[in-house]
């Protein structure tokens, strides 16, 4: 079961569009969805909201200590409610899927990616969950930095977000600890379209006579 969602991020009005904040993008839709609203906590450096549903508190958590420091505010959230990391899903830009891809999954690496590698350090485990939202690679390895802090073009935001979407449908099997259905949702692909019907013959003209 899922007891705490977190999206990582930048705080600021001119980091608000730019690629490294689709896990706050993430944890925006959620709050939509399930009526929450994002507040300052100072306890927890962060934004935060308390869900209260039927089998438990769950808390949504958007940090405010910049990247490389989310773990503070996750170690801090996490220690307080003693949330173990298993029940906690952390969303998050990935260069290594294309815009409007998607994965989930259990555990694992960092990857370089300096907001799960804070994460892993506080809490003392990789065990947790991660959603991982495509924002596509800049092709060389010297323009990450400046790739993940400019903003998506038009077409790219717009498949984030659809995939955004897709993630909201699996929220109900997450917070009820169904993972591999949720894991199924969430790696859904699209159904392909129907080829375009053939256009009915016309019945054959009438001479004139």
């Amino acid at each position: 079961m899922i007891r705490l969602l977190v999206g990582l991020g930048n705080p600021g009005p001119e980091y608000e569009d730019t690629r490294h904040n689709a896990g706050f993008w993430f944890i925006d839709a959620v709050a939509r969805e399930l009526k929450a609203n994002l507040v300052p906590e100072r306890s927890y450096f962060g934004l935060a909201a308390r869900v209260n549903r039927p089998d438990g508190p769950l808390w949504l958590l958007e940090p405010m200590t910049f990247m490389n420091l989310s773990g503070k505010s996750v170690g801090a959230l996490a220690r307080f409610f003693k949330i173990a990391p298993a029940e906690i899903l952390v969303a998050h830009d990935e260069l290594d899927l294309l815009p409007g891809q998607m994965k989930m999954k259990f555990g694992g690496s960092h990857a370089g990616h300096n907001g799960l590698k804070d994460i892993q350090a506080q809490l003392g485990s990789a065990d947790f969950w991660r959603l991982r939202l495509g924002i596509g690679h800049p092709g060389v390895k010297a323009e990450v930095v400046n790739y993940v802090l400019r903003k998506p073009m038009a077409e790219h935001r717009e498949a984030i977000d659809k995939s955004i979407e897709q993630a909201l449908t699996a929220l109900d099997l997450l917070l009820a600890g169904d993972m591999d259905r949720a894991l199924m949702k969430v790696h859904a692909k699209p159904p392909r379209p129907k080829p375009p019907r053939p256009p009915a013959s016309e019945p054959p003209k009438e001479k004139d006579e």
